[in-house]
Order: C-alpha cells, then sequence, then structure tokens
C-alpha cells in the first residue's frame, strides 16, 4: 500500500512545532477520562521492550540464536504476567485492529491517532503509551517472525506471499535502510514510554504533582502521548507497505524524550533531596533513642548493599558481617580520601600494640574506616586505585565501597560531628551512643590507654598527669623510659639551622661533661618536617651529634601530640591564665611557629628548663658565670634562673594552630594569651605553601 508524504504530516511543520505539539496534546487531554483503575504497566513495557530486541531484522532467513538458560528465566518472569495481559489483551488487539483499518481505507495519521486516544481515554497517561506500543509491538513482531523464516519456512512463504511481500524481501539492500530509520523511531519511543512509565511511579511521599519539578512534566505528558501514538500509527504503516518514511518524526519524539527526561531527573533530584533530609533526620532521632545495642546506629551509618557483607577485614583481606561488632566499643574512623600516610602509620602503630594481648581491657575496641567521598564528583579509576591503597594500609576495618556512606550520612558527619577535611576519630560505646565526638587526641596522647576514649576518661587521665618529660615525649623514643631510669638529664631540641644545631650539641655536650652530669639529646626537628628536617637527621648521625627519632614520621607525631594535647585541654575550658600544663604546651608550639631553633631539659618528674635557641645557647656558653648556683641549687633550677637574667622586656612569639576552623578563631583569640607577658595574642589567618 502506497501512502502520500502528506499521512506522516511532514507537510505540516506547524504540528511538528512546540506549540503545534501542546495543541495536540490538548487534544488528547480533551478526550481522558481516566476511570480510577491503577495497572503498573512497567512489566507491560518490559514485554514490549523484549519483542523489540528480539526482532531485530537480519537477513530473510537468519535463525536467531536464543539462550536456553535466558529463555527459561524469561518464561518464568512472563508465566507471572499472564493474569494482567488476560485484562489488557482486550484493549491491545482494538488498537492493533483500528490501526489496520485505519490505515487500510487511506485514513491520515492525526485522525487515527485521535481514534486510538478514544480507546485508551480511561487509561492513565502512562498506559495510554504502553498499550499502543504493545499494539504496534504485536504487528512489528509478526512480520519480523516472516521476514526471518521466509527463506526457510514454507508457512512464512505463503503468508510473506499474501502480504505482497517477496519482491522486496528478496532485495535486502532496499530493506536494511528502511528498518534502520524504523529502528530509531522505535527507540526514540520506548524511551519516552519509560519516562512517563518512571513519572508514574515517582514516590508521592517525596514528590507532589504540584511541585513545579513534577507539575512541568505533567503538562508536558499529553503531547508526548499523542506523539508516541501517531508514531505507532506510523510505524505500523511503514511495515504494512514498507514505504519510505522521513526523519521528522523521530526527531520529534526525541525532542520530547529529552525534554521529558530532562525533568525527570530534576524530579528525581527533588525525590533524593527529600529523601535526604528524611534520612538525617531519622539519624538524628536513632542516636537521641537508646538502644540495647549498637546495631541500629551502625547498619544506619553503613549502607549494605547487594546482600553483601559491608565491611572489609583489613587482617584477613575479605568481607565480613557487621554483626561482628555487635556491643563492642567501635572506633570510627572518619577521613577523606588525603589522609595523610603519616597519621595511619602512628593509628596502625597504636591499634597493632592494643591486639599483642588482645585480653586486656584497653584492647576491647574495634575501628572502622568511614571514607567521606564528594559524590558530586565522578569515582573514576584513580579515586577507585586511592581507595584501594589507604584500605590496604589498615590493619582495621574498613567499609567494602565509599558509596556505602550515604548522602544523609556524610550530612550528619559534617553538621553533627563536625568533620572538615581534618580526621575525626568518633567513639561509640557498645549500645551505639557518641561517647567521644573525637578521640583523636585522645589516641595520640595516651594511645590505647586511653580506653574507652570516654570525655569522663580523658578528665580522669588529665587529672593524673603533670608536665614532665614523658607526658612530653615517652612515646616517641623507647631510650627515654631507660633514661629516665637512669636518671639522666634528657634534652630534646629542634629547628631546621645545622649551623646552630652543630654549636649547641657540642656546647651542651662540653658543658655537661664540666658539670659531670650524664646527658642524652634527641633531636626532634619542626612540625610539617621537610626535606630540610630529613637531611638535618642525616648530618647528625653522619656528625654523631646526638641521637634521632628512627622515622621521621615520628617527627610529625611528636608535634600533633603537641597540638592533641592543646585540642584536648582546650575542650576542657582550660586556659593557659589557670593552668601550668596549657602554659607549656603554648610555649612548645610557640617555639615551633619561631624562625629560630629551641630546647628543652629535664631530670626527673618536677625538673624542667627551656628556651629558645640564642637564649640557651648563650646560657650554655655562659656557665661559668652560674656554675656555682648549678653546684648549689642543682644544674635545671640554676639553668633557669640564668634564662630569667637575660630576659628582655621585648619580645615576639608566634603560635600556630593547625587545624582551627576560621569559625573557631573567635571562640578561643580570648584563650590564647602570651606565655611570656600573659596579654591575649593577636589571632591572623595564615595561607601557607612550603617547599624545600
Amino acid at each position: 500500500m502506497e501512502l502520500s508524504s502528506g499521512f506522516y504530516g511532514r507537510s505540516n511543520p506547524h504540528m511538528l512545532s512546540t506549540s503545534g505539539g501542546k495543541a495536540m496534546g490538548k487534544l488528547i487531554e480533551a478526550t481522558h477520562e481516566p476511570a480510577g483503575v491503577e495497572i503498573n504497566m512497567k512489566p507491560v513495557l518490559d514485554i514490549v521492550e523484549d519483542i523489540f530486541e528480539r526482532a531485530t531484522p537480519a537477513a530473510p532467513g537468519a535463525i536467531m540464536q536464543v539462550d536456553a538458560s535466558e529463555s527459561d528465566e524469561r518464561a518464568l518472569h512472563y508465566s507471572s504476567l499472564e493474569q494482567m495481559v488476560d485484562v489488557l489483551s482486550a484493549t491491545i488487539n482494538r488498537i492493533s485492529c483500528e490501526i489496520t483499518y485505519r490505515l487500510s481505507i487511506g485514513e491520515d495519521a492525526h485522525s487515527t491517532t485521535l481514534a486510538v486516544a478514544q480507546i485508551v481515554k480511561g487509561y492513565s497517561w502512562d498506559a495510554k503509551i504502553v498499550l499502543a506500543l504493545a499494539a504496534f509491538a504485536m504487528t512489528y513482531g509478526e512480520f519480523l517472525l516472516v521476514v526471518q523464516l521466509y527463506a526457510t519456512n514454507p508457512l512464512a512463504k505463503d503468508v510473506a506471499l499474501l502480504k505482497q511481500l517477496p519482491e522486496i524481501l528478496t532485495r535486502a539492500d532496499l530493506l536494511k535502510p528502511k528498518f534502520d530509520i524504523l529502528a530509531n523511531l522505535i527507540n526514540a519511543m520506548v524511551v519516552v514510554a519509560k519516562c512517563t512509565v518512571e513519572f508514574k511511579g515517582l514516590p508521592s511521599k517525596y514528590i507532589r504533582p504540584e511541585d513545579p519539578e513534577l507539575s512541568s512534566a505533567n503538562a508536558d505528558i499529553p503531547s508526548a502521548v499523542y506523539w508516541t501514538i501517531r508514531s505507532t500509527v506510523i510505524c505500523s504503516s511503514q511495515i504494512m507497505g514498507l514505504i519510505n518514511m522521513g526523519h521528522d518524526l523521530t526527531h520529534n519524539i526525541n525532542s520530547i524524550y529529552n525534554d521529558l527526561v530532562e525533568k525527570l531527573n530534576r524530579c528525581r533530584q527533588r525525590i533524593n533531596e527529600r529523601k535526604d533530609i528524611e534520612a538525617f533526620e531519622t539519624l538524628v532521632r536513632l542516636f537521641d533513642a537508646i538502644h540495647i545495642d549498637n546495631m541500629k546506629i551502625l547498619k544506619a551509618l553503613i549502607y549494605a548493599k547487594d546482600d553483601q557483607p559491608p565491611l572489609w577485614d583489613g587482617t584477613t583481606k575479605q568481607r565480613v558481617s557487621i554483626e561482628l561488632l555487635r556491643r563492642r566499643s567501635v572506633l570510627l574512623l572518619i577521613s577523606d580520601l588525603e589522609i595523610s600516610e603519616k597519621e595511619l602509620i602512628i593509628l596502625e602503630q597504636i591499634y597493632n600494640e592494643s591486639r599483642v594481648q588482645p585480653t586486656r581491657i584497653e584492647s576491647q575496641y574495634e575501628v572502622i574506616w568511614i571514607p567521606i567521598v564528594d559524590r558530586s564528583t565522578t569515582f573514576d579509576d584513580t579515586k577507585r586505585k586511592q581507595f584501594e591503597s589507604l584500605q590496604a594500609m589498615m590493619p582495621w576495618y574498613s567499609v567494602g565501597h565509599p558509596s556505602m556512606i550515604q548522602p544523609a550520612v556524610m550530612r550528619y558527619i559534617k553538621e553533627v560531628w563536625g568533620f572538615n577535611k581534618k580526621p575525626l576519630l568518633v567513639v561509640l560505646d557498645p549500645q551505639g551512643r557518641v561517647a567521644n565526638p573525637n578521640a583523636m587526641p585522645m589516641m595520640f596522647i595516651w594511645g590505647s590507654m586511653a580506653f574507652p576514649f570516654s570525655k569522663l576518661r580523658e578528665e580522669a587521665l588529665w587529672k593524673e598527669e603533670t608536665w614532665r618529660i614523658e607526658l612530653l615525649a615517652d612515646s616517641i623514643d623507647p631510650s627515654i623510659i631507660n633514661w629516665l631510669t637512669d636518671r639522666k638529664f634528657i634534652c630534646l631540641y629542634g629547628g631546621e639551622d645545622m649551623n646552630w644545631i652543630r654549636k649547641f650539641t657540642t656546647t651542651a655536650k662540653a658543658v655537661a661533661k664540666t658539670a659531670n652530669i650524664e646527658l642524652e639529646m634527641l633531636y626532634v626537628g619542626k612540625s610539617n618536617p621537610r626535606e630540610r628536617v630529613r637531611r638535618n637527621m642525616t648530618n647528625i648521625e653522619l656528625e654523631n651529634l646526638s641521637h634521632t627519632l628512627s622515622d621521621i614520621s615520628l617527627i610529625w607525631f611528636f608535634w600533633v601530640r603537641l597540638e592533641s594535647m592543646w585540642h584536648s585541654r582546650a575542650q576542657h575550658g582550660v586556659t593557659v591564665r589557670n593552668d601550668l600544663i596549657m602554659q607549656e604546651i603554648l610555649t612548645m608550639l610557640g617555639f615551633d611557629g619561631s624562625d629560630q631553633g629551641w630546647a628543652v631539659i629535664s631530670r626527673g618528674a618536677d625538673e624542667m628548663a627551656r628556651a629558645k635557641a640564642e637564649t640557651f645557647l648563650k646560657s650554655l656558653e655562659e656557665y661559668t658565670a652560674w656554675e656555682a648556683a648549678a653546684a648549689e641549687k642543682g644544674f635545671i633550677p640554676a639553668l633557669n634562673d640564668h634564662f630569667r637574667s637575660l630576659r628582655t622586656e621585648h619580645h615576639c612569639n608566634r603560635l600556630t594552630l593547625p587545624g582551627i576552623s576560621v569559625a573557631e578563631i573567635g571562640s578561643i583569640k580570648d584563650t590564647v594569651v602570651c606565655v611570656d607577658c600573659g596579654k591575649p595574642m593577636e589571632a591572623l589567618l595564615m595561607f601557607r605553601c612550603c617547599t624545600d
């Protein structure tokens, strides 16, 4: 059957315009009389899509191979749809017959489309599209069966003869371009149908018809229904007559799809936003509630998907169930993928030491790494390798994949626990309650001895402490314990000026020999140690100037422990004005903030002296001036007296407190005072890029 090009509407460009499309939508809306029966059309659409996939045009006589297991699976799926198809089959057949009849008498596509719209007037918008597609899928599937079996099956050959198809079927060169255009239009119709079905399935709990994202889409759907039904009519005419069909209609359907999918994505975004708000509020309520164990909390924090165990055991290198942590104290190590290797090395050392005697009370905790990864950027191979590399370094548990940390959980971690790039160690007790929103300072100061890492435990530990060399440095080098036991004088010193280091260590050794004291010196460099500190360590060892730490990461740890002490004391409301330990902590941090070297010398629990490079070196060089006092009072009290005699009114102290946000500066600036004069220090914001 030959139909004129006017049948397709190509001669009327207004129909394909936006305003023309809206007008066609109004015509469909006028026929819409929903009967109030809701039918899930997705299973029917699945069948339709399956027909189109299986009926891909091949050369006449080519036999399609079907995997037996796939066939059995689909048969099982279809058996559950028989009842639904029984209900809809009469309507589908009626649409097919209506299109065939009207095409056979030469009626135009527009009138045929409106006739089909009358048949489906009682159905929902998504059902109208799917039913029209199903009717065409029957026609298309039957036709392709004849095409595929024509050369080998006598029955198919006879049917082709009655349909007047033999001539065209022998010309594969003529068949392919026609079916290419047809396939493009079919694909366009299917994706539009999927969009409308998905719109219908959007959860009303999270998006309402009056929401602008959905109301805008609902206004366009009648037009999409019109053009999809019209496309099935034209595709049917193509099958019946195998005549030429232009690209205008495919372009129009694709435009409708692009518009709908954009609005669908906006709806999905709004739904996800509302789901995240609901999940966040649920999480807040969950943490406020009382639980018999920690399972509800842990399962809310870590989203288990695909029925896989959600945790990765860093020791056994396999997936494990979260149930292993029931009623255990759990430390959540929260960080992004930029957590430093130095931090992991120190945490691993502390963790491994706690596992040496697993029955000790200090060992009764587990750690889970919670990676916070920005979802606005793609989790590509680079990030995957970065995640896996960090995960491989950790002997404790971690989530199987960063996607297991949902947006609402990330929001809770940032807003409630205050995560902002700097790693946190949030402590959950066996009932899932937050015992400490950040135990990282406790872990760095006391290691596993701080168990159960609660605020009460932190207060108790501080009550036992005084400012002494053990608090300052006993965890960075095992030799310090031996030196303390032997009642030796211990000198820690730092800075980057190698010339001063040579003068200071040589002079200190000479004075110790003169004073007849046993002196051990240890170089602790500077915070954020770089290549210059590394070179200094090498030179000190080669020239046998003093002891050095076994690894440069221990220098970083020395300074981060001091910073942790400041954070810990500050959280308990302690200030420089009322606390000796805080004064000494800030003095040490001030030493590090200066461009000079420094040194501190100690013996026993109650004797300690410290000063900047010039003052300390000058005092040692002037030893003869206070030698008699040293013999009378003791070396360190006499040294402190000499430091005081050299003190002048002029001073310039700088203090760097890493990890302090701009928002926090206002709340702490009144508590940070100069250790020399007691005046409040001026707060400045510093940005630094430092390379050796």
